[in-house]
């Protein structure tokens, strides 16, 4: 199974060039969910904390600022700390 990737505060040239901001927004209060990814999603976290912890995996710390790219097929347990406001996009 492939892993969680993370660009720390990717430069706004890499942003545009992937149009991030043209990709809806998801926003979530504070809250403990479990989520499984039928598709790749790639996103771009413009508020929030929150800690992914993959099924059987070790947890993962991301938020404001990161750009982050889940695998297909990942099911995993999402605990947002503060509330998230991210870009997304599946595929």
């Amino acid at each position: 199974m492939s892993e969680i990737k993370i660009e720390r505060n990717p430069d706004q040239e890499r942003l545009q060039g992937l149009g991030v901001l043209n990709w809806p927004v998801w926003t979530k209060e504070v809250s403990e969910f479990p989520w499984s990814y039928d598709e790749q999603e790639t996103c771009y976290f413009l508020e929030g904390d929150v800690v992914v912890t993959p099924d059987g995996g070790e947890p993962v710390k991301m938020g404001k600022g990161d750009l982050v790219t889940f695998p297909a097929g990942m099911s995993c347990t999402w605990q947002i700390g503060e509330d998230v406001k991210k870009h997304y996009q599946f595929g």
